[in-house]
C-alpha cells in the first residue's frame, strides 16, 4: 500500500509520527512517505521517504495557511493510496484529499478542544468559543474520514460517539531503545525530566523543589515559552539543574539510564488529566521510580504497577519531599523501578500498538 503521512508543524524524526508509526509500516511491507516542512531536504530513513515541502514561513496564521496549502499539494501530487495526517490544522486538507478520492486517516495526538482552553497565547475570554468552534469542525470531519488514530482510550471514546471508525494507538515505549539492564549501582543522585518545557508542564514547580534536596536535575527538552525559560534560570533551584537541550533519542536513554527518579508532573488542565504521556512509561521502561501527577487515570497505572508515588503538580513542597523520601531508600527505589519495568515489559509496549495500527491498515 502506497502510505503518505503528512506533517505541517510536527519534526521530521517526531517520536509518534517517524520513528513509531512510519517506520513500523515500513518495516511491515508499505511504501511510506512522511511529507514534512522544515527546510532540511529530502531524506530515506529506515524505509521512509521523507519529502520536505519546505521551510514553515512567517507565524502561526502564516503555517496555517501557506504550509498547510504546500502539504496539501505535495499530498494530491504523490497520490497515495492512503493519506495519514498529524496535525488539526490540516482538517480541511484531509476533507480535500478525501474529496479527491483518496483514503484518509487523522491521528488525533491530543484533546485539542481541551487543549485549546489552556493555550496561553488565547485571550481567555474568547477560549471557551475558539474549543466550542474547533469542536465542531473536528466532529464534522471526523464523519468523514476513513479512521481516526487517537493517542489514548479517552478520545477514541469521544469520536466512537460520532459514529467515526476510531482505533487507541498508544504513545508506548520501543522497548528495545530503552529497557537495558543498568546496575542500579552506576545510577547517579539524579532526578530527570525528559520533553516538552512549558509552564503548565510543570517546570516551575520542579525547580523550585530542588533546594530543599540534595539532587540534580537533568532537564532534556525544547522550551516553549522564552519568557519561561528566563525566568526559571534566575530560580535559585536553577543551580541544581544539569541543562542538557534537546538530545536525540541517544542520548535521552543515556539521561534514563544514569538517573534514579522520573518527573512527570503535568498540571491538571483539561488535555493533561486524562492524557498517556509518553515520558511516564519511558521512565519505566528505563527502570526508575517516577514521581507523576496524582490524575485518576495516572493513578491507576502507577498503583497498578506499583512503580511510584503521586503528587500534587502545583505544590514544590510535595514534589521536593518526594524526591527525599525515595532517595532515602535505595531498596525502594530499585523495587518500584524494576515493577515498572515488568509493567512495560507486560503491558505498555509499541509492539502491540504497531500491530494494531497494521491492522487498522489492512481494513483500509
Amino acid at each position: 500500500m502506497k502510505i503518505a503521512h503528512l506533517t505541517s508543524a510536527h519534526p521530521r524524526h517526531d517520536i509518534r509520527i517517524f520513528v513509531k508509526e512510519c517506520s513500523s509500516l515500513a518495516a511491515a511491507g508499505h511504501e511510506v512517505t512522511l511529507i514534512v516542512a522544515d527546510g532540511q531536504g529530502e531524506e530515506i530513513r529506515g524505509g521512509v521517504r521523507i519529502h520536505d515541502v519546505g521551510p514553515k514561513t512567517g507565524g502561526r496564521l502564516s503555517r496555517m495557511t501557506g504550509t498547510v496549502k504546500r502539504v496539501y499539494q505535495a499530498a494530491l501530487k504523490l497520490r497515495p493510496d492512503v493519506v495519514h495526517f498529524h496535525d488539526p490544522e490540516l482538517i480541511p486538507a484531509g476533507v480535500r484529499l478525501k474529496q479527491a478520492g483518496i483514503k484518509v486517516v487523522y491521528d488525533v495526538h491530543e484533546d485539542v478542544p481541551r487543549q485549546i482552553l489552556a493555550k496561553h497565547w488565547i485571550p481567555g475570554a474568547v477560549r471557551p468559543l475558539v474549543s466550542g468552534g474547533f469542536e465542531t469542525l473536528e466532529d464534522w470531519a471526523a464523519r468523514r474520514f476513513d479512521a481516526i488514530v487517537t493517542s489514548t482510550p479517552h478520545i477514541r471514546k469521544r469520536f466512537e460517539k460520532l459514529g467515526a471508525k476510531a482505533l487507541d494507538v498508544c504513545n508506548f515505549p520501543i522497548l528495545e531503545e530503552l529497557v537495558r539492564d543498568t546496575p542500579w549501582e552506576s545510577r547517579r543522585n539524579e532526578v530527570c525530566y525528559i520533553g516538552g518545557i512549558s509552564r503548565i508542564r510543570g517546570i516551575e514547580p520542579i525547580v523550585a523543589a530542588l533546594p530543599g534536596t540534595s539532587t540534580r536535575l537533568n532537564l532534556a527538552g525544547p522550551w516553549s515559552e522564552s519568557d519561561l525559560r528566563a525566568k526559571v534560570t534566575a530560580e535559585p533551584g536553577w543551580a541544581r539543574v544539569n541543562d542538557l537541550g534537546v538530545l536525540d533519542r541517544k542520548g535521552v536513554a543515556e539521561v534514563l539510564a544514569r538517573s534514579k527518579i522520573g518527573l512527570v508532573t503535568l498540571f491538571p488542565t483539561p488535555n493533561y488529566v486524562d492524557a498517556l504521556p509518553i515520558k511516564l512509561f519511558e521512565y519505566m521502561a528505563a527502570g526508575m521510580p517516577v514521581i507523576a501527577s496524582d490524575f485518576p487515570v495516572w493513578r491507576e497505572i502507577v498503583d497498578d504497577a506499583g512503580c511510584g508515588v503521586l503528587v500534587d503538580p502545583q505544590d514544590a513542597a510535595a514534589i521536593s519531599a518526594a524526591i527525599n523520601e525515595l532517595l532515602g531508600d535505595e531498596a525502594r527505589m530499585r523495587a518500584l523501578g524494576e515493577s515498572g519495568k515488568r509493567a512495560v515489559l507486560n503491558k505498555y509496549s509499541w509492539a502491540a500498538e504497531a500491530d494494531k495500527l497494521i491492522k487498522l491498515y489492512a481494513t483500509l
